[in-house]
């Protein structure tokens, strides 16, 4: 269960199924077995997702862009803009990465959706826009969002999230509430320190 109004991190190792289990549940990938219950939050379309890479028509400005999602609401567009100083005029694919990635992000924000999936977003932004990023999900969590994160960065996780759930071969093993995150550190990487004097002495 993932409860309303709570920032959830999902960590795992390359493999463990992160971004799988969100395309599951926005709806771009088929499950085997179990279902997917999304509550009745009165909206069609209850769910934003930005994914890791994200697909950009070519030839087309990132204003043009924000306009076709949010329907061309130019004054929201405005108000976006002002915490990420994009060039929107110019063409998306004179972007750089972490450009690319705050477009995306500005996209998602502008559906206004309850539920909100975020693989990787931190993923080749700045130390700034990742601070404006960090801020915006923690407003996002006190107006009743729901919002699930992936990232390979821990402290990128354990620094926002209400609650951290590690995926293991394709299944939540344990989820750890916000006073157990250092519990949680020490179970992940227990014998790491160990492991690397360990090569680095034969070395």
């Amino acid at each position: 269960d993932f409860n309303q109004q709570q920032i959830h991190g999902i960590v795992g190792l390359n493999g463990a199924g992160k971004t799988t289990l969100l395309r599951a549940i926005y709806g771009l990938k088929n499950i085997d077995s179990g279902e997917i219950l999304i509550p009745d939050i009165g909206s069609k379309k209850p769910i934003a997702f930005l994914e890791t890479v994200n697909y950009f028509y070519p030839k087309i400005t990132g204003f043009e862009y924000l306009k076709l999602i949010n329907s061309g609401n130019e004054k929201d567009i405005e108000l976006y803009n002002s915490l990420f100083d994009l060039p929107l005029n110019k063409l998306i694919e004179h972007y750089s990465t972490g450009m690319r990635k705050k477009l995306a992000f500005m996209g998602v924000l502008s559906l206004k959706r309850p539920i909100i999936l975020l693989d990787e977003p931190f993923n080749g932004i700045d130390l700034d826009s990742y601070e404006t990023m960090k801020r915006i999900i923690l407003e996002l969590r006190e107006r009743d969002k729901l919002i699930l994160i992936t990232s390979h960065i821990l402290e990128s996780l354990t620094s926002i999230c209400d609650c951290i759930h590690v995926l293991n071969n394709k299944s939540i093993s344990k989820t750890y509430l916000r006073n157990e995150f250092n519990q949680m550190e020490s179970d992940l990487f227990k014998n790491k320190d160990f492991d690397i004097k360990e090569v680095l002495n034969k070395l």
